[in-house]
């Protein structure tokens, strides 16, 4: 029974004790206590307990039913704010809501505690804007770019790193325009830009942002392998220079730098990149001769060996040329896969 209908049904029984009382009973009656004396009539000394008690009844309820309705409101307030968490988690972000049940209270504590992921196939949920944010989260996972307007990721999160590099991946200007202000970005932003420049755009210009990038050997193989289809446009011998010299190029990585270049540049231009970083650097010296012998520059090469007189220098290259004395051809592929 709700409170209007208890106190609408509790008046008309007074009422009814009242009259009742009163048509039995219509004299007055008198109390003594010590010295004071009161006299009323009998109807008044039925109703004034029943109403008192009617009025504390009512206060009672009125206590009670506000407690029910403040707790009943702190777990609808709760439950919202949970979403919310869920929300956050989901986007990365911290969460400083405050809850006052002590189940929720708890259920956030947990939560926060864990990596909450989604699964595959389709989410559903009563609320609309989780729903938005977990289908965009997809997206965001299959390499979709989602504008930050929609979901106002954190900028620091790993989602907002993952959108930011789909969005790279679709759009060719803004990563040029990453790598125009490499520095306001992470290292693997900086490096998905330079390789959706690399891929998509022309020789011209990676050559206008390469060089404000800190590259990688993994960065600058790629740079290379670009070079090599786009030779009219590509780099000078001193931009290669500068490049393998900044990144402490091994004898290896030297070596596979040659076999890279031995076709995609002509002769003189291939010696002269060589022997310049064969003299600059004393690790490009096997690239070198690499070189030689793969023109048949064999008396420069064999010139050039002799000032060394480690027989364990330059192995395969000594090997190599020992068996073309002997009348027998192997590349250096042939004789470094028997090594």
């Amino acid at each position: 029974m709700g409170l209007k209908k208890y106190i609408g049904f509790s008046l008309l029984l007074i009422i009814a004790i009242g009259l009742y009382v009163y048509s039995v009973e219509s004299g007055s009656y008198e109390i003594t206590i010590l010295d004071y004396t009161m006299q009323l009539p009998t109807v008044l000394w039925v109703i004034i307990p029943v109403t008192a008690l009617f009025f504390f009844t009512v206060l009672h309820l009125i206590f009670y039913g506000s407690l029910n309705f403040f707790k009943t409101r702190n777990f609808v307030k709760d439950e919202e704010s949970i979403i919310e968490t869920v929300k956050a988690l989901l986007l990365e972000k911290e969460d400083k809501r405050r809850f006052k049940t002590e189940g929720y209270k708890n259920l956030a504590s947990i939560l926060k505690q864990l990596n909450i992921s989604i699964k595959e196939g389709t989410f559903t949920s009563s609320n609309e804007e989780l729903n938005n944010i977990v289908a965009s989260i997809k997206d965001i996972e299959d390499g979709k770019y989602v504008s930050e307007k929609t979901l106002k990721l954190n900028p620091d999160s790993s989602l907002a790193k993952k959108n930011l590099i789909n969005k790279i991946n679709e759009q060719v200007d803004y990563a040029v325009d990453i790598l125009k202000k490499q520095d306001n970005f992470s290292e693997e932003v900086v490096k998905a830009a330079f390789y959706t420049v690399l891929e998509n755009k022309s020789m011209t210009t990676v050559k206008k942002v390469y060089s404000s990038v800190k590259l990688t050997k993994d960065m600058a193989l790629k740079l290379f392998l670009k070079d090599i289809d786009n030779t009219e446009f590509g780099l000078s011998k001193d931009e290669i220079q500068k490049i393998t010299k900044t990144l402490n190029y091994t004898n290896e990585e030297y070596l596979t730098l040659a076999k890279l270049y031995k076709d995609a540049l002509n002769p003189d231009k291939l010696l002269d990149l060589f022997e310049t970083l064969s003299t600059d650097n004393e690790d490009a010296i096997g690239a070198y001769f690499y070189i030689l012998l793969e023109l048949e520059m064999i008396d420069q090469l064999k010139d050039l060996l002799s000032g060394y007189n480690d027989d364990d220098e330059h192995k395969a290259i000594r090997a190599l040329l020992d068996l073309k004395d002997a009348g027998k051809h192997y590349s250096f592929e042939d004789i470094t896969n028997i090594n």
